[in-house]
């Protein structure tokens, strides 16, 4: 769709890099993950002991609603620990998870936006099988518990139906803003993603 015919105002100042180089807003949650355990398996994605890197990309997600920007959490999809909670580096803007009980093939090891994919061959996921491990309703009148208009971008394009179809690609970037205003798409370079 042609952005002409949407009005957007200025994106907010990135947060602080994280230790994959990508800002981490420091901004409230938009809703806590779901937590999964081994052997679980949602839209056909499996949790498993360690991660599957033979197939192995990123996309970052930005959320924003009535134009304030939301963080998509640490820890969707990882399970918890024998004793709870996660292992990883302690850093000052928030974890980088990297044990967990078991790890789903799509994944936030922080809180900067990026999904990892890893699984054990190529497949194609959509924004939709994220929503569906972390546990919260995407359409294209709800984001978890935003509710609205939601209007999906891709690459800095306005793009129509439903947005849980929007298919991830490496490197890609996504934004969803629910109600209005509409933010103007953020831009992130890929640090050194692990």
């Amino acid at each position: 769709m042609a952005l002409a015919a949407f009005a957007f105002v200025a994106p907010p100042k990135p947060g602080p890099a994280g230790l994959e180089v990508v800002p981490i807003p420091q901004v409230p949650v938009l809703a806590n993950a779901q937590a999964v355990k081994k052997g679980q398996t949602i839209d056909g994605i499996q949790c498993q002991n360690t991660e599957k890197v033979a197939f192995h990309i990123h996309a970052h997600l930005a959320i924003f609603v009535d134009g304030k920007q939301k963080q998509v959490p640490y820890g969707i999809g990882i399970g918890p620990l024998a004793g709870g909670g996660f292992g990883g580096q302690p850093y000052k803007y928030g974890p980088f998870v990297t044990e967990g009980g078991c790890f789903m093939w799509l994944h936030t090891h922080t809180a900067d936006g990026i999904i990892h994919m890893e699984a054990p061959k190529q497949i194609t996921f959509n924004l939709g099988d994220f929503f569906d491990i972390w546990g919260i309703k995407l359409s294209s009148s709800q984001v978890g518990p935003a509710k609205g208009k939601v209007t999906a971008l891709v690459d800095g394009k306005v793009v129509g139906g439903n947005p849980r179809s929007i298919v991830l690609k490496d490197h890609e970037l996504v934004q969803l803003d629910v109600g209005t205003p509409l933010v103007g798409m953020q831009h992130v370079t890929f640090g050194k993603l692990s």
